[in-house]
């Protein structure tokens, strides 16, 4: 495995591409650029931060388009997680990293919910969430419109009492380490900062117990 060397301009120029020509004959034209400019790389970032944040898992390249109105065929981006870590994703945008939690069953929202409102576990997260925002990041995630039902609408963490998932985000673009090895660093620096967020989560929240198919 090569050592990590940063994610060269190439990768950006290729996504950008892409985003214009979404078609297999533009993919098997830029197969080599992609395999050394975006996979090869990427692969060498998860190989150096695995034994701190990890088994890593790399997503695939295709777009599940059975159910999509929108059938381009590549994904615009390519997208990897550890899971001791959190999300990286390089694109024609440049770099972007996340932690959190992206998929909630009913369960989780349901314990979520009760930490958000919480008189002692629901400031400590508005504190981790001031914190993270001071420090540049941006939290989101899949949000009710309206106040959850059970809970007042003058509620004073009403915003964060809508989500029913939570993660934080930074998107870095093109900053000049990008081509260096100093990204790897970058990106575990992001992800170590992150982790309040993923520990007050880990600790209040956790993992769904339910059955597989009432995870839905």
């Amino acid at each position: 495995m090569p050592e990590f060397a940063g994610f060269p301009t190439a990768a950006l120029i290729f996504y950008d591409g892409l985003e214009a020509d979404n078609s297999k004959a533009y993919w098997t034209d830029h197969r080599d650029q992609y395999e050394k400019a975006v996979r090869g790389p990427m692969t060498a970032l998860l190989a150096e931060l695995e034994p701190e944040f990890g088994e890593s898992h790399l997503f695939r390249p295709h777009r599940d388009v059975r159910f999509a109105k929108d059938k381009s065929p590549y994904k615009t981006a390519i997208g990897a997680y550890l899971t001791g870590g959190g999300y990286v994703e390089v694109s024609a945008r440049g770099l972007m990293v996340a932690s959190g939690y992206w998929q909630t069953a009913a369960d989780q929202v349901e314990r979520l919910r009760a930490a958000v409102a919480d008189d002692v576990t629901g400031p400590k997260l508005e504190s981790v969430v001031a914190g993270l925002r001071a420090d540049g990041y941006e939290i989101s995630g899949n949000r009710l419109k309206t106040r959850p039902r059970g809970y007042d609408a003058d509620h004073p963490r009403i915003d964060l009492l809508r989500h029913r998932t939570l993660t934080v985000h930074r998107e870095f673009g093109e900053p000049p380490w990008l081509t260096e090895p100093e990204c790897a660093q970058q990106v575990a620096g992001a992800w170590r900062r992150m982790r309040v967020l993923r520990d007050w989560l880990d600790r209040h929240v956790g993992p769904t117990r339910l059955p597989q198919d009432r995870r839905r």
